[in-house]
């Protein structure tokens, strides 16, 4: 009888170490974590999935729909991002679990000593998924998902993703970047200017991803390298924005992001992918 048991035990066991990342197909994100007072505050959800999807992961967060194909509940991690005591320092770390809550993986403690807490959370939250990085993550097909004695398995969400609709800006006459030059760039004023701005469609730097500064974002590649970076202003769908020499404003119209500048005395007006 006591062979048994152990013999049980051991198989458990043995079940428990042999879960790997790469037998799920996708990983849920909450769109609260515990210390979280708001979904999503200090960006943090959005730099979850960003890092994410960087490491190779289908990526999807609570609130949106999930393919069709993802009929499993069992088949996706569930992510969470926790948060360590600290001195003057700011840890935290992700955790992978299965559908049982059973925790299949834990990152290493990712750390700042950045003041503002907004830097603060996005760095060491950056920093924690550079063990994530590590594993090299690649989805090995793995359809067995067995079930455990005595454990439900959570529930998968699938909802309807809520549709956004971002107001059209009242961009003011005149932008002053917040640098140490005092350089006053003109944007879009109230009055539209006689002459059509110039539409340019260059996608060449793809999407970007939008990282949290203490000024607002920068936005970068996949590379990742610094694309661009935007500063906020007091509308929420309107930001001075600086890309290379370039100095203008990035403003968002009919749901789509505009970066507008002056070249030749003429207004360009050139379409940027971005998540936020």
């Amino acid at each position: 009888m006591k062979t048994r048991i152990l013999f049980l035990m051991l198989f458990i066991a043995s079940y428990g170490f042999s879960q790997s990342v790469n037998d799920y197909k996708a990983v849920i994100i909450p769109m609260k974590y515990d210390f979280q007072k708001t979904e999503n505050q200090y960006r943090l959800q959005t730099i979850t999935k960003m890092n994410l999807q960087k490491a190779g992961f289908q990526a999807y967060y609570a609130n949106e729909t999930i393919p069709v194909e993802i009929t499993d509940r069992c088949s996706v991690l569930y992510l969470d991002v926790k948060k360590d005591n600290g001195f003057l320092i700011t840890k935290l770390f992700v955790t992978f679990k299965d559908c049982y809550g059973t925790e299949v993986y834990k990152s290493d403690i990712g750390k700042s000593r950045e003041k503002e807490f907004e830097a603060a959370y996005a760095e060491s939250l950056n920093n924690a998924f550079n063990t994530v990085y590590a594993l090299n993550y690649a989805y090995n097909g793995n359809t067995n998902f067995a079930t455990k004695a005595g454990m439900t398995a959570q529930s998968l969400p699938v909802v309807a993703a809520p549709s956004v609709v971002v107001p059209t800006p009242a961009v003011p006459a005149v932008a002053v970047i917040p640098a140490a030059t005092s350089v006053v760039v003109p944007v879009v004023a109230a009055s539209i200017p006689k002459s059509e701005p110039v539409i340019s469609d260059n996608k060449s730097a793809g999407l970007l991803y939008a990282q949290p500064t203490s000024y607002g974002y920068q936005l970068i590649d996949s590379e990742p390298k610094v694309v661009m970076k935007v500063y906020k202003t007091s509308n929420p769908a309107s930001f001075m924005a600086k890309k290379g020499e370039l100095q203008g404003a990035l403003v968002s119209k009919d749901n789509q992001w505009f970066f507008e500048y002056y070249q030749n005395d003429k207004l360009v007006s050139e379409k940027v992918e971005v998540k936020f």
